[in-house]
């Protein structure tokens, strides 16, 4: 029954606070299930964030699912999904009916246009914290090469992200895997030899 209500904490936290739309929400769901409640680590979330980003719809109910379901079976997944969507659902309602009120006031305009840089830190925040996670299987030299060829694909060739990261799904998915060289085992019985 905790874990029940550590998910509904945590997912209601963010929707509640994830003001903005997904991307906005991202790192407020890292913080709770990475950070908090230690339910994944930092590559398993950005695996679940890859993955959810392939999928079509928001990105935050999807995560907010896959996490519960993870965490507590279908039930966690529904709990996550209710705590998620719910405080939206409020929020848009009186939030809505306040803005409309108030929309030509210049303190909601500007409280309007401070969650853009709000938003773009956290995301920023974000994906340093995934490329200091990503030198330690690849490399600097890999991931600033990924980058780049990733900025190139999408802004100066004009191919969209989603047929990128379906390529390089079924590249993953099919590749061949590396073999790791696995040391010889020594007969049991047989001393070590010691070099001089």
């Amino acid at each position: 029954m905790k874990k029940h209500w550590h998910i509904f904490l945590a997912f209601f936290r963010v929707g509640m606070l994830g003001y903005g739309g997904g991307p906005s929400s991202i790192p407020l769901v890292h913080k709770e299930v990475v950070e908090k409640y230690k339910w994944m680590s930092d590559e398993d979330f950005g695996d679940v964030l890859a993955l959810a980003n392939t999928l079509p719809g928001p990105i935050a109910t999807k995560m907010a699912g896959y996490i519960g379901y993870r965490v507590a079976g279908i039930a966690g997944l529904l709990n996550a999904l209710l705590a998620s969507i719910v405080p939206t659902i409020l929020l848009m309602i009186l939030l809505l009916t306040s803005l409309s009120t108030f929309r030509h006031q210049p303190w909601v305009l500007g409280m309007t246009k401070a969650v853009v840089p709000v938003v773009g830190v956290m995301l920023a925040v974000l994906t340093w914290q995934f490329f200091q996670n990503g030198q330690k299987g690849l490399g600097w030299k890999a991931n600033v090469a990924l980058v780049a060829a990733s900025l190139i694909i999408m802004e100066a060739i004009g191919i969209h992200p989603g047929i990128m990261i379906a390529g390089l799904l079924g590249w993953a998915l099919f590749a061949p895997a590396k073999k790791k060289a696995v040391p010889a085992e020594k007969p049991a019985g047989v001393p070590e030899r010691k070099t001089v």
